[in-house]
């Protein structure tokens, strides 16, 4: 529930966590323009919660602050302080000049500590996992920060909502190419990763055609499809598997065979990297911080699956992970970290927090910071076709709207 500070802001702190996506930069150029005319000075910290969480409070703040004159920065100079003058060209960068990391303050591993924090490993193995709120609390008030603007999907989000409970005031701002954040329509770096997806993969229609392959395209998408699902909208792609509904591997089978009795003789599956393959798909290695496993490479393991079933045709798999978070941001998404970015000012300048900035009916709105007790948005399985796996146009229905005469 949203909050209301005592006393006015005065300071920021702004971090961009997880992967990275086209529009990060736009975002915080917008949140260091705003904040300007408000009054505020703004502290980026970069590598995401990992800045905040292993600033060093025994070095001073010059010795912390991160210049590419100084070498001995480049790793552990986690601040940089923000202005329109240091600010003023980087939303046509993709990215994020505040770099990102995975980490989760609430719950890192003993063996990642630094010297500093040492003492947090007393009684631990190495493989042990630690809660370093205290620290990130303690920094805060070290920088002498009235808040902090939280860029991130799901995992970077559920930890500034912890911190929200917390009482610290925290406000959020969607970013994933999975745009699969509950209480949200878009997440910044969506619509990027549509175009980038389908240039690629048009580009490689010659190749397929020349050789005669079925591609299997892996895309982001660990546990909702829409990234797949529009993008094999948009491609016209013959098949597509998403995590929400199942698939059979037999039937899929037989749909590729007669995907490829056209005159060139190739085709195209676009999956999500959680593709639900209506068998278990093997994980790799432990848990990250925020519980997730890595499944292996859902298009390598499905081309094994395809191969021993349609002897003699070439499966090509290809993952198109990232290439989809390169380059400039599109327009589009320019357009929504500006305006997610003014929403979050807004609320900063009435005092309220634990927010996130929202995009829902048409509409920009605030809603809770999403903690690991929401699970992420999905795709409604009634917009795939379980039969044909392909994305379901029939359902579609346009509601009767009279013109307005006002």
């Amino acid at each position: 529930m949203p909050g209301h500070v005592s006393s006015p802001i005065r300071s920021l702190g702004v971090l961009t966590g997880g992967g990275d996506v086209p529009g990060l930069n736009a975002a915080i150029k917008a949140l260091v323009y705003r904040a300007e005319t408000m009054g505020i000075r703004v502290m980026g910290l970069r590598a995401g919660w990992e800045g905040i969480t292993f600033l060093d409070r025994s070095r001073s703040i010059e010795e912390l602050t991160f210049s590419e004159e100084k070498p001995e920065s480049w790793t552990s100079g986690y601040l940089m302080p923000l202005t329109r003058l240091n600010t003023r060209n980087i939303d046509r960068q993709g990215g994020t000049i505040l770099q990102s990391s995975r980490t989760n303050p609430g719950n890192t591993k003993v063996g990642e500590l630094p010297a500093h924090l040492a003492s947090y490993a007393d009684g631990h193995a190495s493989t042990d996992r630690v809660d370093l709120t205290k620290e990130v609390i303690a920094n805060l008030e070290f920088l002498q920060l009235d808040g902090l603007v939280v860029i991130g999907g799901d995992d970077t989000l559920s930890y500034g909502s912890k911190l929200a409970a917390a009482g610290i005031p925290v406000w959020g701002i969607p970013k994933t190419m999975d745009n699969d954040v509950p209480g949200t329509e878009y997440c910044i770096g969506f619509q990027t990763a549509i175009s980038r997806a389908e240039e690629f993969i048009n580009r490689i229609r010659s190749t397929a055609g020349s050789h005669r392959e079925t591609v299997l395209f892996r895309m982001f998408g660990r546990d909702a499809g829409f990234t797949a699902l529009e993008t094999a909208t948009v491609t016209w792609a013959h098949r597509l598997i998403i995590p929400e509904v199942p698939i059979n591997i037999d039937h899929l089978a037989d749909l590729v065979l007669k995907d490829r009795e056209e005159p060139e003789g190739y085709s195209f599956v676009i999956m999500s990297e959680g593709a639900n393959m209506g068998v278990p798909v093997p994980t790799v290695g432990e848990a990250d911080a925020y519980g997730h496993k890595k499944k292996v490479n859902v298009a390598e393991f499905l081309s094994d699956e395809l191969s021993s079933r349609i002897p003699g045709v070439r499966f090509l798999p290809i993952d198109l992970t990232y290439f989809l978070r390169s380059g400039e941001p599109e327009v589009y998404d320019k357009h929504m970290a500006i305006y997610y970015a003014n929403v979050i000012m807004s609320q900063v300048e009435e005092g309220i927090h634990a927010v996130m900035a929202a995009y829902r009916h048409g509409e920009f709105i605030c809603t809770d910071i999403p903690g690991k007790d929401l699970t992420a948005r999905r795709v409604d399985p009634a917009d795939y076709h379980t039969e044909r796996y392909r994305p379901r146009f029939e359902r579609l229905r346009g509601t009767y709207h009279p013109q307005s005469h006002s």
